[in-house]
């Protein structure tokens, strides 16, 4: 098949949005598809269009389904989407009516969505590979990573603020890798790392380096107000780094309702005691390494591929028409 992915996130970025499309464009061009990734559609025959994120690119969305209605249209929800954009945005909801399938990332994000809808989604859990393990981990600290770019919706600073909850003694050091999204963003950032001398923000890193400080770390905080399924929480669990995270539905899709790991959004304090006690009780460490271990296997790239794979075989045993 020949297909069109609009990504409203531009070539190069590292966002999120723009990490997925690409990763989703190497699985389906392993699967013998042409693909093309673009902010805009160009309105050329595609056999299908899958459309990441039902605001942003909703342009696209309705362009395609005019000018080729029985073609088959996927639109891929993001945290924004599911958790705010769907209740109160026209345009993402023309995409999802429009769409005639609807992916999400993990499977609460169903819940979100209009009973008449639901038939329309398929969960595709995003993959990862483990970067190269460090052959031993710094025992004179105890590392925490907050890996994501400094946006309100990420909560970017909560592990930052924790560390006024957390005794002198402690070894817990937090590092922060992610682009600052404004200069507000950014002198926060900087203020607190002069307050706080246990916390340092790095900025943006390459990938690479990213996946060496997950693998350093002994946690990974995931303090989002909104997550569609967070990346970051797959590789962390394919790393082996157990993961402390905010109780919203998009983590709970991902982690399970009943993990250990969760604290209230916002809630400083909750956090820095999950991170005193991760640092000092071994038996709720392995517990919180144990669970993460055991939902790797549901972010391995081969599971992703098979996702993609039975999606598409629908609209091919409908010969590129829209399924029924």
């Amino acid at each position: 098949m020949k297909i069109f992915m609009a990504c409203p996130a531009p070539a190069h970025s590292r966002k999120g949005n723009r990490v997925t499309a690409v990763r989703w464009a190497r699985i389906l061009k392993g699967l013998g598809h042409r693909l093309r990734i673009a902010r805009q559609y160009d309105g050329a025959a595609y056999d299908c269009c899958i459309a990441l994120h039902a605001r942003r690119s909703h342009a696209a969305v309705v362009r395609f389904r005019r000018l080729y209605p029985e073609r088959p249209l996927v639109v891929a929800l993001t945290g924004t989407d599911l958790y705010r954009d769907i209740r109160t945005d026209s345009r993402a909801q023309e995409s999802l009516e429009l769409a005639d399938r609807l992916i999400v990332l993990q499977p609460q994000g169903r819940d979100e969505l209009p009973a008449h809808l639901r038939d329309k989604v398929q969960v595709i859990f995003q993959s990862a590979v483990p970067g190269r393990r460090p052959a031993s981990r710094d025992d004179r600290f105890f590392r925490v990573c907050v890996l994501g770019h400094l946006r309100e919706e990420k909560d970017p600073f909560r592990a930052a603020l924790a560390l006024q909850w957390i005794p002198a003694e402690s070894k817990i050091r937090i590092i922060h890798a992610g682009e600052a999204l404004s200069r507000a963003m950014a002198a926060e950032a900087r203020a607190l790392g002069k307050q706080q001398t246990r916390y340092r923000w790095l900025g943006e890193v390459p990938r690479r380096r990213a996946q060496h400080i997950l693998a350093r770390s002994k946690l990974l905080v995931l303090s989002s107000r909104m997550e569609g399924g967070a990346n970051v929480v797959s590789e962390a669990l394919v790393a082996d780094v157990p993961v402390l995270a905010s109780r919203i539905p998009g983590s709970e899709g991902m982690l399970g309702k009943d993990y250990p790991g969760f604290f209230p959004v916002g809630d400083t304090r909750a956090l820095a005691r999950l991170l005193r006690r991760a640092e000092l009780d071994r038996d709720f460490y392995n517990t919180l390494l144990t669970w993460c271990k055991r939902l790797a296997p549901l972010f391995a790239p081969a599971r992703e591929r098979a996702a993609w794979a039975k999606l598409l075989r629908e609209f091919r045993t409908a010969g590129n028409r829209r399924p029924g």
